[in-house]
């Protein structure tokens, strides 16, 4: 099952489990006779108020994340935590209209009834959706497909693990060897381990994902090899994968992991969620109404600005090039156009450098004032970039340089960004030397990525532009 598909049937669960909790509490409050009223309360609107409220806390606390593998008793306790947290809120703000009862007190002891209900019912409705779940991937609809890595004994252990419980939802397609050599004795050297086959090996990683559509990797190697482990993880990079690793290798990446648990046996997810679902949510609203605010209040500039490239230069106002977002998804990235028309077209993708030629005379003052990236906030609303992020690459330089820097692609892990930590401490990419000093800001920004730090980049962003430190 999909994350997106999950996502749905729970929202669609949440949906009846909520209303049905509130059709309870209205009778109870209003049709039963056993609560005095003055009013009689509306039943439609506040229902409707209530369940857009609940739908966007329970978003907002990662409720609708995917719990395909999780354990029905976590996600219990987190709808617990963040039901009972909703309720507070409500209790404070007085959710029943006090006009319509005799007094606060009754008011706020129905808020608690309500509560009682609706945990209840949301609840029962989860736990019902998991079961008929756990059904489905006993039949093997649903199973996300799993490239085991590895090649010994501790690969096959977890291959007999993953096989004797069908319930996690792992569909083992095949094995990638460490290395193309052919080692050991008996089952290493049939290319098969009770009939999952050797897809390929560690190098070929990237192709496998692709061609067999590969959703969870599963690292089986030895204590010994670390430098293969480092090696998978720079090739997973980029890709939607989750990766998770056997125990004894949890310290290579001491400080990323974070342990799950396979029937009683610990595994380590190697790239848990970066930020917290409140974090990621407070993100893209602000993301969202910055972009909205500058689209709007300065659209009178950006007219003049359009025009003004126009009147520079012949060809079209903006420049759509394709660039590299989260998990290695193309988008056309928007620009103002500060170089001539068909720039490219006989050297082919490179660099802008210093006091580039290509650049016009509009191009260079934009560039300076950093104007050229204004459109970038439409890219933000569609949520292929955030406001912060490492900038996102052209396809052709992610695969040149993900070659020459190791772990490259663990930039693409976040959404791309207008600007980021990089932007403010380096110039721009001239050259592979400047790419390679960029990249251990983007890392530095990923594995530390908060409010705060995001919130630095910002305000160190605006003394930039305002100081007139851009590209000329």
């Amino acid at each position: 099952m999909s994350h997106r598909t999950e996502r749905i049937i729970t929202v669609v669960t949440d949906f009846i489990g909520l209303n049905l909790a509130y059709l309870i509490f209205y009778w109870i409050r209003v049709r039963s006779g056993w609560i005095y009223y003055t009013i009689e309360p509306e039943l439609w609107r506040p229902m409707t108020a209530v369940y857009c409220y609940w739908l966007l806390w329970f978003s907002f606390f990662g409720l609708y994340q995917y719990w395909y593998a999780q354990s029905r008793l976590d996600e219990l306790l987190t709808l617990f935590r963040t039901s009972l947290l909703g309720g507070l809120v409500l209790f404070f703000v007085i959710f029943v209209d006090d006009t319509a009862v005799e007094s606060r007190t009754s008011s706020r002891i129905l808020i608690g009834l309500y509560w009682v209900f609706m945990f209840t019912t949301v609840a029962s409705g989860r736990l019902a959706v998991r079961a008929i779940q756990k059904r489905l991937l006993i039949g093997g609809v649903g199973a996300r497909n799993t490239l085991i890595v590895g090649w010994s004994e501790k690969a096959f252990q977890l291959c007999d693990m993953v096989l004797s419980y069908p319930a996690l939802g792992y569909n083992v397609v095949g094995f990638a060897r460490p290395t193309k050599r052919r080692e050991g004795k008996g089952p290493a050297t049939t290319g098969k381990y009770r009939d999952v086959p050797v897809l390929g090996y560690v190098g070929e990683l990237p192709k496998l994902i692709h061609k067999h559509r590969i959703q969870e990797v599963l690292i089986g190697l030895d204590s010994t090899e670390h430098d293969r482990l480092m090696e998978v993880m720079r090739f997973c990079n980029g890709h939607d994968v989750g990766m998770k690793i056997v125990p004894d290798l949890y310290d290579i990446v001491s400080g990323q992991a974070r342990i799950s648990s396979l029937y009683g046996s610990p595994l380590m997810d190697v790239r848990p969620q970066i930020l917290k679902p409140w974090e990621a949510a407070m993100k893209r609203s602000l993301d969202t109404l910055v972009s909205l605010a500058i689209l709007l209040v300065g659209l009178p500039l950006w007219l003049v600005i359009a025009a003004a490239i126009k009147l520079d230069s012949p060809g079209r106002v903006f420049y759509i090039q394709e660039r590299l977002g989260r998990n290695g998804k193309v988008f056309g990235i928007f620009k103002f156009r500060s170089m001539r028309a068909n720039a490219e077209q006989q050297s082919g993708p490179v660099w802008a450098g210093r006091n580039d030629p290509r650049v016009t005379r509009m191009g260079r003052l934009l560039r300076r004032l950093h104007l050229d990236e204004v459109p970038q906030f439409i890219n933000v609303l569609l949520g292929h970039m955030s406001l912060v992020g490492p900038r996102p690459e052209r396809p052709y330089f992610v695969e040149k340089l993900a070659k020459q820097i190791p772990l490259y692609r663990h930039r693409l892990r976040v959404r791309p960004g207008i600007t980021g930590w990089a932007q403010v401490k380096h110039k721009y990419d001239e050259n592979l030397d400047d790419v390679k000093a960029k990249v251990k800001y983007d890392l530095f920004y990923i594995e530390n990525l908060s409010w705060r730090l995001d919130l630095k980049i910002l305000f160190n962003t605006l003394y930039v532009m305002l100081m007139g430190r851009g590209h000329t």
